[in-house]
């Protein structure tokens, strides 16, 4: 961060909102300063053992490169898969998208974050169920 004094209080402000939420790691952007405070050893863990599904995906110790239909997380939060709920899912496994329709909402802090589709398609994989967190770039959808 060349020629940016790194705010002190910003990263105690962030440090706080980690512990309050339980999250493990947030990024602040502002222009083009970019902050992020993880807690190493959650983020340490989680870059050494992705999520498995069972019986699905490859054999261990084989990692599958990413699909380029693949939709992730563009933030830390948790997943909701309908509007509300006991409402119809925004999308299932089978359903045809068109980019930019919403397949899911990812909360943080209180606020309902969209997640839209980055192309048209047909839902092939949810790798997420309802009410689960996610880390940030964490693949949520496969859209073929």
């Amino acid at each position: 961060m060349a020629g940016h004094e790194i705010d002190s209080d910003l990263v105690r402000k962030l440090a706080a909102l980690l512990d309050e939420t339980g999250l493990s790691e947030i990024e602040y952007a502002s222009g083009d300063m970019r902050l992020r405070v993880a807690r190493s050893a959650v983020v340490a863990v989680a870059a050494a053992a992705p999520r498995a599904e069972p019986h699905a995906g490859p054999a261990a110790g084989h990692e599958e490169p990413p699909h380029p239909g693949a939709v992730t997380a563009p933030i830390v939060g948790t997943v909701y898969l309908s509007p509300e709920p006991g409402a119809e899912p925004f999308v299932r496994v089978g359903t045809t998208v068109v980019e930019g329709e919403t397949l899911l909402l990812i909360e943080a802090m209180k606020t309902f974050n969209e997640v839209r589709a980055t192309r048209a398609g047909r839902v092939v994989r949810l790798l997420v169920a309802d009410g689960t967190p996610v880390e940030y770039g964490e693949p949520l959808v496969i859209i073929d």
